[in-house]
């Protein structure tokens, strides 16, 4: 697969909702899939509810809200046959691991040859969510770590496996650089990759500076958000 003319995320959350939008920013149509919630008369309602969000969000993730019409919302019951559509597939579901290898199973049966599969988990390390997978889906696996809010954290990490192919790992990196406008990093299939790794340790010494100072949670903020370029991600 080297060409991406179409992108299913799984996962309607923070996450997966604003990598939607992103890669609609490109002007590719996505499909969005969420689970059905219990009692829920309309089964969409989880990836629709997503949608409505996108356009109220700030700061925005849609450069244009007509954008918002290129994402698809769906369900993980009724609508895994519009992987077969897809080029990549972006999984964007809770950081749990039998989830996540319970719904690469699913996935490996609906999608076309070839198409890419990855995780944007941030946790994970990739040798055990490949764990028991074909070797045709290992093949076109791989991580993709986005960082919220996608649209304005131009950082994208990039981890593959000893089954990754160059190839996949190729298109995705000249499609996130090309189309998304990301700067993409090749990190090790290690804990928190790389910027995780950095983070939590500058995180840590934050939170202990502004202890010692004595600062208030909001004065905190205040100093090491939008004014050391850090953009909301709540």
């Amino acid at each position: 697969m080297s060409r991406i003319n179409k992108v299913c995320v799984i996962g309607g959350g923070v996450m997966g909702a604003g990598i939607a939008a992103h890669v609609s920013n490109a002007g590719i149509p996505v499909v969005l899939l969420d689970i059905v919630p219990a009692g829920a008369e309309d089964r969409d309602a989880i990836a629709k509810g997503a949608i409505e969000k996108l356009l109220k969000a700030d700061p925005a993730p849609l450069m244009h809200r007509r954008n918002a019409k290129l994402i698809t919302p769906g369900n993980t019951e009724d609508h895994m046959d519009l992987l077969g559509q897809c080029d990549w597939i972006i999984e964007a579901v809770i950081e749990n691991l039998e989830i996540k290898s319970a719904l690469y199973a699913r996935i490996d049966k609906y999608r076309k040859p070839g198409a890419i599969v990855s995780s944007n988990t941030s946790t994970l390390p990739l040798k055990d969510l490949s764990e028991g997978m074909s070797d045709g889906l290992a093949k076109d696996f791989l991580i993709t770590h986005f960082f919220n809010p996608p649209r304005y954290m131009r950082l994208l990490e990039i981890v593959t496996g000893e089954k990754t192919s160059p190839q996949v790992a190729d298109a995705v990196a000249t499609f996130a650089d090309r189309m998304l406008g990301k700067g993409v990093v090749k990190a090790k299939d290690q804990p928190g990759f790389i910027a995780n790794r950095i983070g939590t340790y500058w995180l840590q010494c934050a939170v202990i500076e502004a202890m010692d100072g004595g600062l208030t949670v909001e004065e905190a903020d205040a100093v090491i958000g939008r004014p050391l370029g850090i953009p909301k991600t709540g």
